[in-house]
């Protein structure tokens, strides 16, 4: 490839100006000033996409109410252990942003985290007895002290009375934890991405990475089409590259040919939610109440009677329910998914859907739902709701992660993958939730592998802003108290 003559140089690119992007430089900024750090974004604005308020469920997932983070086993037994890994992950984000909040990189802590109790709500016999099970599991950890369970109705009207109003006989139980938020993650990636650009930053809207081409010295020649001005496409030369481009980093990986990215292909899963902003019903209800995700469901999809705080002010959404369509971003192309199939990864693919039929089947029946439907899965949870109260709202893609694996042949990843090339000049992030609550420490593992060299350098100030870095909370009750408070005080968290 021949570099056009107007080439620019950066220390780090950053694809996409989501919440990924934004932690990772407002982290290398803070660790290494000095560096030149570029982030390039194809649309006009930050958080359009994964990041925007309306584009994702904004729960703070902690695994206080996600019971998909929980399985239960064939013997009858919970294990507490992912979800003490995923509240671990996030008493570190908090770490962070309370740090953030302190040194006034981050406005008040209202304007992006407000406090709203996370409930886990089950009905009949045998998802009672599990979630029974699961209390159980959890409450004799110290991350999950606070939890409480109950099968007393009025106790469950007095955490979420909307979910009680009017509902006819049946067993009923739920779990309740005090301390859950709800994020406003695109208000955080604006402040973030705000305060960079006042310490020089460059944060460039309208420009589109076309092409990756590693060189013989490591760096990356970055193709740069601005949507904006045709007479503005450029290369960028940096020394490390992040695609943080939520579901258009796939492509861009597939573009950068390291063999890292082989067998790694995507599923397109398109979300939609029933939303409420009338006062007279938001101010009724207070909480994040999550239930059991249909057979075949991703946990994405898992149904959920939220509580938002959008731009200060306060809405109930519900849902979500899943759609296809197979492009990899909201305002992406239809051909993403047919364009990323390759070689490496059709195989993968192939036997990764094949044993996933069940999801299929879901997304089949969802796709097929009309609203009569919608609104009886809502009254699930809301026995009351009145149809003419809520619209039909679009959120975000979300790509699910195919790889290959030795013994299946292909399967489908939930959750978040980091990929990082061997050398440590590029890293991507593929997948879905919890991936915006746990951006903090999977920003820290993609700086430890690919800046191992820097990283006892960093570390001192890394613990300054993260006191309990490198610690188990759950294995420290002392220090969990000290952390978790001072976090809670900071950001206005119960």
């Amino acid at each position: 490839m021949t570099s056009p003559q107007h080439t620019e140089t950066a220390d780090v690119v950053l694809v996409g100006a989501g919440i990924m992007s934004a932690t990772l430089a407002t982290l290398l900024n803070d660790l290494q000033p000095e560096w030149k750090l570029t982030v390039l974004e194809r649309l006009d604005a930050a958080g359009l996409e994964s990041s925007n308020a309306w584009n994702n469920a904004g729960t703070g997932h902690s695994a206080l109410c996600e019971l998909n983070y929980a399985p239960q086993a064939s013997d009858g037994t919970v294990s507490a252990t992912k979800a003490l890994n995923i509240n671990e992950q996030f008493q570190i984000t908090r770490q962070l942003w309370s740090s953030l909040v302190e040194n006034g990189t981050l406005g008040a802590p209202s304007t992006f985290i407000n406090s709203v109790p996370h409930i886990s709500m089950v009905f009949g016999d045998d998802h009672a007895n599990y979630l029974r099970a699961r209390y159980d599991a959890f409450k004799p950890h110290k991350l999950f002290e606070r939890m409480e369970f109950t099968e007393d109705r009025e106790q469950i009207a007095q955490w979420a009375p909307l979910t009680m109003h009017g509902r006819g006989a049946g067993r009923v139980a739920a779990t309740f934890a005090p301390e859950g938020t709800d994020v406003d993650f695109g208000s955080l990636t604006n402040q973030l991405l705000r305060h960079l650009g006042g310490r020089g930053v460059s944060i460039q809207y309208g420009q589109q990475v076309t092409t990756l081409e590693r060189q013989s010295d490591g760096s990356w020649l970055v193709s740069v089409k601005d949507r904006l001005n045709r007479d503005n496409n450029r290369v960028i030369r940096a020394r490390f590259v992040f695609l943080g481009a939520g579901g258009g980093a796939l492509p861009l990986l597939q573009k950068s040919g390291i063999k890292e990215a082989k067998g790694f292909g995507g599923f397109p899963v398109s979300g939609l939610f029933l939303r409420n902003v009338d006062p007279t019903i938001t101010a009724q209800h207070n909480a994040k109440v999550y239930g059991q995700a249909s057979v075949g469901a991703p946990p994405m999809s898992v149904p959920h009677l939220d509580t938002r705080y959008v731009d200060g002010e306060r809405a109930l959404m519900f849902g979500p329910y899943g759609g296809f369509r197979p492009n990899f971003l909201k305002q992406g192309s239809l051909l993403d998914l047919p364009k990323s199939v390759r070689a490496h990864n059709l195989y993968p693919m192939t036997r990764a859907g094949m044993a996933n039929l069940d999801l299929v089947k879901y997304l089949l029946g969802e796709l097929t739902k009309t609203r009569s439907q919608r609104i009886e899965a809502l009254h699930e949870y809301y026995p009351s709701a009145e149809e003419s109260q809520w619209e039909l709202i679009e959120a975000g893609q979300r790509v699910q992660v195919m790889k290959a694996d030795k013994a299946k042949g292909g399967v489908l990843q939930f959750g978040t993958e980091l990929v990082t090339s061997a050398d440590g000049s590029i890293g991507a992030l593929l997948g879905a939730s919890p991936g915006a609550s746990t951006a903090v420490p999977i920003m820290l593992n993609l700086l430890t592998k690919c800046f191992p060299a820097k990283m006892s350098e960093w570390e001192p100030r890394i613990k300054e802003l993260i006191p309990a870095y490198g610690v188990k909370l759950n294995d420290n009750p002392g220090l969990a108290d000290e952390i978790m408070g001072h976090t809670a005080s900071v950001l206005g968290i119960k």
